[in-house]
């Protein structure tokens, strides 16, 4: 048994031995030989060198992009925020004549009827005029094909006279503004 512990340690003797000299010849290997100098290390720490610049170049690109792009949607935002409010400033302004009007109409005595509509009549025309200026249109329904664009059909009546599909009467009138439906016109459509 003693013959096989010295053996034991002769082999792991061998063995660390052989594991020293593994190292030895691969230090030896990577130590720089006289005709090559440092040329085989240089290179990969120049490349380091360059991959990590190159890495911060595009790092602040980056964060100068998110920077970039952060402040132009503020300023879009605030734009949008200024232009409404211009919108609706100057809407507002062309509203307030109509208000003075309804004011001067209910401080009249209400005795004189006919005076009284021939007032609310004239205001009536001066808000279509402001509200034409800023684009309003009705929709034209009646006697027309129904279009779920433009009517929202409320009522189905059986109709002799009209063919299916075919709008009979407008309950409540629809309104669009430059292109866009405000409104859709409340309608009765023809149908079996």
């Amino acid at each position: 048994m003693v013959g096989e512990v010295n053996g034991l340690q002769e082999k792991e003797e061998m063995t660390a031995e052989t594991a020293e000299e593994q190292l030895v010849e691969n230090a030896a290997e990577m130590t720089p030989s006289p005709e090559t100098g440092t040329a085989e290390a240089a290179p990969v720490e120049d490349k380091a060198a360059a991959l990590e610049a190159e890495l911060k170049e595009k790092s602040d690109r980056i964060l100068r992009l998110q920077a970039d792009f952060e402040n132009f949607r503020r300023r879009t935002a605030k734009e949008k925020e200024e232009l409404a409010a211009v919108i609706t400033q100057n809407i507002l302004g062309d509203l307030l004549p109509l208000l003075d009007n309804f004011e001067r109409a209910m401080a009249v005595e209400q005795s004189d009827g006919e005076a009284f509509q021939k007032g609310v009549e004239m205001i009536f025309t001066q808000l279509r005029e402001v509200l034409d200026k800023h684009g309003l249109q009705s929709i034209e329904a009646e006697g027309q094909t129904f279009d779920p664009n433009f009517h929202q059909a409320v009522m189905r009546v059986e109709d002799s006279d009209a063919p299916d599909g075919t709008i009979t009467q407008v309950l409540q009138k629809g309104y669009q503004a430059k292109g866009r439906v405000i409104r859709p016109a409340m309608v009765q459509v023809a149908g079996s």
